[in-house]
């Protein structure tokens, strides 16, 4: 398929899915807020990265660990200072680490939508509830539902249960977040 096709069908799900979030979404509703608090770090704890995926991921998703500064400063957002950092500080264990690198540039809401292109997977039996906070739209009570229902099995076991709390389509984009392994 043409890359211009693929660009062009990915912004375009990824404009009907913001309008979907942000018409289901009520004042006052967790699930559909992002939780401010910041990722819990424990002192003294080194963690080790993940083997490095390839750039691009499933659904236009970019692995911080391999994306190009080029692949970077596509993202909205993202200037070349602030994709210089991000490959400056590889290799990146989880979310959190970049999580501090793109704190220490942008604001929390720009955080947010720059996580809808840049991402590590988490695992959805061991992520830390800071992780899961992390997701783009993920409050504490949605956090609470991805943790209630651990262990997981399947991918298919996480879209019945979360999808009790949320529309297929906001499974489909939470999914993009999480891998089972």
């Amino acid at each position: 398929m043409n890359p211009r096709r693929i660009s062009i069908a990915f912004l375009a799900s990824t404009a009907i899915v913001t309008v979907l979030v942000a018409c289901s979404a009520e004042p006052g509703d967790d699930a559909a807020e992002t939780d401010t608090t910041a990722a819990a770090i424990t002192p003294g704890v080194t963690e080790t990265a993940p083997p490095a995926a390839p750039a691009s991921l499933a659904g236009m998703m970019l692995d911080p660990n391999a994306a190009t500064v080029a692949d970077l400063t596509a993202i909205p957002g993202v200037t070349q200072p602030i994709a210089d950092a991000l490959v400056a500080s590889r290799p990146y264990a989880n979310n959190a680490a970049v999580n501090r690198v793109l704190a220490k540039h942008i604001s929390e809401p720009a955080r947010d939508s720059v996580y809808a292109r840049l991402w590590i997977p988490i695992d959805l039996n061991t992520a830390p509830a800071a992780e899961i906070l992390l997701i783009p739209g993920v409050g504490p009570r949605m956090r609470h539902e991805f943790e209630e229902y651990r262990p997981y099995d399947s991918i298919e076991k996480f879209r019945r249960e979360i999808g009790k709390y949320v529309d297929a389509a906001e499974v489909a984009r939470l999914e993009r977040f999480v891998v089972i392994r």
